[in-house]
């Protein structure tokens, strides 16, 4: 029977995320929303299909547990150091006063209450965190208004950053300040987890990264994958022993390893992990809202939802000011980044588990940050209909037409764009590297050989770790960004399937193909790509030439010879790879061409 109810619930889940999500989605409303609409619908309060929200509590911590994985495993050190000044000001700037407005606002309302109190650490705590905003609702916004690649955009995903790496500093704020820190009842040394992060920080260089180049070197992708899943685990835990939180943890692994070769494979690989068990996480959340406390109180949580808003708006729109941005952008950014976000329901879990604030108090929050997440789209195209005028789009264009040397150079781009990507990095592609990088041309280097990942980055060279035939990691290796890719793979197969999938997907990069033997030639042709490289054909060409030297030919002879030679073998290329799959076909194109050629050659000497 517990099997059966065990196999309803997951059906349960699996349903409400694949009705809800894709309708919230489409009105505009945002994925998280819809998680959690369908978690309030299959709970206790509504449908009553499942009423055990505690075990689906616990099983989905650990989908944030791989979120702040993949968010610190993003976190590329050199991308922040680039941009310490936004992330710092900015970020830090709407952070700090939106929580102490709010801690303010908190405090004066509490005021008036006879039956609840909160305390000032309570109140900074609670700013903190409705400070942060939903990097799930707002970077797909700010996409959808084209604002991302403008300067506007890019401050926006600066605040977004800033609050991402905030989410541990409140957590250990949070640690501290609780009444018990660890599952023992004990509050242990503060000296005790300083010395944890830092044992975790030499831990990487000597366990973990040897641990993954033996996953990888020795064990197949899966093995990969529970490497890496072992070492959020396993410092996770760590973590929750000495006196910190899971969270705390998966975030330092993902940190720790932000800047190894295998950084794309394991997000890559962890995703689907982070994305079901997040969704759970949202259900959840969405099982266990007080509904009563919103039908009792509806205007309460709708004023200070919007109250929520308005500071957030309010304080963005003034540190823009000061970045000389006009008003009207500032609100406008402001009203994408007012909501409260999904580090909320984490954060309370975190505060009500560790008895530091009551349950009656994190409700409301609860409640705020969802209402507050409904509100952002609606409020967002109401805005835009109330400054028809010109688009910010538009006004920002025009403004970087103006001053285009200025912004030329201020907005140098932060990342490493590469020209070239070079799928499969062993003596073919080494040399096609070696020659980018003596002309400065920008490339990034994608190889599934352990071994040559660690050597080249001993060198400078950008290159990671991962199978060049899945399409998330050679986007993540810059494939949008790149004018060529070189497909310089060992295995056929894996060749065609990289050609295959950069023909569907990205048709305008150009396709240079390392081709095994004529077979694997004919395949590539009938792919459509022009003119692949036999990888032993030129240097046959050269020994043919050194050959003949040997034998009295002249320099000149030798090389009209083979000059002849090619260009009739492209053209026998051409004629069988039509008939490649009729054998008769085949024999009789290849006795023809042996007397073509030897005709060809019987004229030439008599030329000469």
């Amino acid at each position: 029977m517990d099997h059966h109810q065990t196999l309803l619930h997951a059906i349960y889940y699996l349903l409400a995320a694949v009705v809800a999500v894709p309708v919230f989605r489409r009105w505009g409303l945002g994925a998280i929303l819809g998680y959690l609409v369908a978690g309030v619908v299959i709970g206790p309060q509504v449908l009553g299909l499942i009423f055990e929200t505690e075990t689906a509590m616990h099983l989905s911590e650990f989908g944030v547990v791989m979120l702040l994985f993949v968010i610190g495993l993003e976190l590329n050190p050199e991308q922040l150091w680039k941009s310490r000044y936004e992330v710092g000001l900015l970020g830090g700037a709407q952070i700090l006063l939106s929580a102490l407005a709010i801690a303010a606002l908190l405090l004066l309302i509490f005021s008036f209450s006879s039956e609840m109190s909160l305390t000032k650490q309570q109140a900074f705590v609670l700013g903190l965190t409705l400070a942060l905003s939903s990097t799930a609702f707002a970077v797909p916004m700010m996409e959808e208004q084209k604002i991302m690649g403008l300067p506007l955009g890019r401050k926006g995903f600066s605040i977004l950053l800033s609050q991402d790496m905030a989410v541990i500093p409140i957590l250990l704020l949070l640690a501290s300040w609780a009444p018990v820190a660890n599952n023992h009842g004990e509050r242990l040394p503060w000296w005790v987890g300083v010395l944890t992060v830092l044992g975790m920080v030499v831990a990487a260089r000597v366990l973990f990264n040897p641990l993954l180049k033996l996953a990888a070197k020795y064990g197949s992708r899966e093995i990969l994958t529970a490497a890496g899943l072992l070492i959020v685990l396993g410092v996770s835990l760590l973590m929750l022993t000495v006196g910190l939180s899971m969270s705390l943890g998966a975030f330092l692994a993902g940190l720790l390893l932000a800047q190894s070769s295998y950084r794309h494979q394991l997000a890559a690989d962890i995703e689907p992990f982070k994305g079901l068990l997040l969704g759970l996480f949202f259900i959840a959340v969405g099982m266990s809202l007080n509904l009563k406390l919103l039908f009792e109180h509806p205007f309460l949580v709708l004023a200070l939802a919007l109250a929520l808003m308005a500071v957030k708006v309010a304080v963005i729109a003034l540190i823009l000011q000061f970045r000389q941005c006009v008003v009207r952008e500032g609100i406008f950014l402001g009203i994408m980044l007012a909501q409260g976000g999904e580090f909320a329901f984490v954060l309370m879990a975190s505060a009500e588990e560790l008895n530091f604030l009551p349950t009656s108090i994190t409700n409301y929050v609860v409640l705020v940050v969802g209402i507050s997440m409904a509100l952002t789209g609606p409020l967002v195209i109401g805005f835009e209909r109330l400054i028809q005028r010109t688009t910010l789009q538009e006004k920002a264009l025009a403004d970087m037409e103006k001053h285009k040397e200025s912004f030329a150079a201020l907005e140098q781009p932060q990342e490493h764009k590469p020209e070239v990507i070079i799928a499969g990095f062993g003596r073919f592609g080494q040399i096609i590297g070696r020659i980018l990088t003596a002309n400065n041309i920008p490339y990034n280097a994608l190889d599934r050989n352990a071994d040559h990942i660690e050597f080249l980055k001993q060198f400078g060279v950008q290159s990671y770790y991962g199978d060049p035939a899945r399409l998330d990691l050679l986007e993540a290796a810059g494939i949008r960004d790149a004018k060529v890719l070189v497909v310089a793979v060992d295995g056929v197969e894996e060749s065609l399937k990289v050609v295959r999938l950069v023909k569907e997907k990205y048709p305008d990069v150009a396709l240079i193909v390392r081709a095994r033997d004529r077979a694997h030639v004919y395949q590539l042709l009938e792919l459509g790509v022009e003119n692949p490289i036999r990888e032993i054909y030129e240097s046959s060409l050269v020994a043919a030439n050194q050959t003949l030297i040997e034998l009295g030919f002249t320099e000149g002879q030798s090389q009209n010879t083979i000059d002849l030679f090619r260009e009739h073998d492209e053209q026998m290329l051409q004629k069988s790879s039509v008939v490649q799959h009729d054998l008769a076909a085949m024999i009789k194109v290849a006795e023809d061409g042996r007397r073509e050629l030897k005709e060809l050659f019987a004229k030439d000497t008599e030329i000469q």
